[in-house]
């Protein structure tokens, strides 16, 4: 049903809002635009904060505007600019080092970046005169906890949060872990399995998703750790 898709990625998002600490109505920088953090916008926003999404892909952008983001940025278009001071807060869902760099640029003096990734590539150095000095902070976020899943689902019940997914069936999971390589997705994914009414077997799940997948992760060259959710 729609609370599947909220599971985990809304859940490290929400925590990665609460860490970055926004002030009231403050303007908050969304760096990478999945699962994750299209969500965290719409919490974002209905929570009364300005949103700024950077996102090298058109089809992110797209979705952010369609999802209410106050302005949506290219990053390429930031390179090499002096620092722009112009976020609150920033939350870097991308899994590359240089990212985080690249947010750090466009935090104002006190400003926090919070990094919701699980997996980073290494930070490149880091100018402290140019990106730290001004009481800039850098927390890396946990997946979840308890506390955050009830408090981030009584959020998504009040507030209306909706997650824009794909559905797909098992059969179909090794090309969408090619697409989702290739940044060809929006939104979530979520994989059926057995007939719809049906339940489950209890490990059935566990063991087909890994059969249907692993080979096709290994052969591209990354590791399976996101969750998946039986819809049928």
């Amino acid at each position: 049903g729609p609370l599947a898709p909220l599971l985990c990625a809304g859940i490290i998002g929400y925590r990665a809002l609460k860490i970055a600490s926004p002030p009231p109505g403050g303007r908050v920088g969304f760096f990478g635009f999945g699962g994750s953090a299209h969500l965290t916008l719409q919490l974002a926003a209905k929570l009364g904060f300005e949103t700024v999404v950077y996102s090298r892909s058109a089809s992110h952008r797209r979705l952010a505007e369609t999802l209410g983001a106050t302005e949506v940025v290219e990053p390429t278009s930031r390179v090499g600019k002096s620092p722009s001071g112009r976020l609150d807060s920033a939350l870097v869902f991308a899994p590359a080092g240089e990212v985080a760099v690249q947010a750090l640029a466009e935090l104002d003096r006190g400003g926090s970046l919070a990094i919701a990734a699980i997996h980073l590539s290494p930070i490149p150095p880091i100018a402290y005169d140019r990106l730290l000095f001004g009481e800039r902070r850098i927390q890396g976020v946990e997946a979840n906890t308890r506390a955050d899943a009830r408090e981030f689902l009584r959020l998504a019940q009040r507030l209306g949060l909706r997650a824009t997914t794909t559905t797909l069936p098992l059969e179909s999971a090794n090309q969408a872990l090619v697409d989702l390589k290739a940044d060809g997705s929006t939104g979530r994914w979520s994989l059926t399995l057995g007939a719809p009414g049906r339940p489950t077997p209890p490990g059935t799940l566990q063991r087909e998703v890994m059969r249907a997948i692993l080979p096709a992760s290994a052969r591209q060259g990354f590791a399976v750790t996101g969750q998946l959710f039986p819809l049928g």
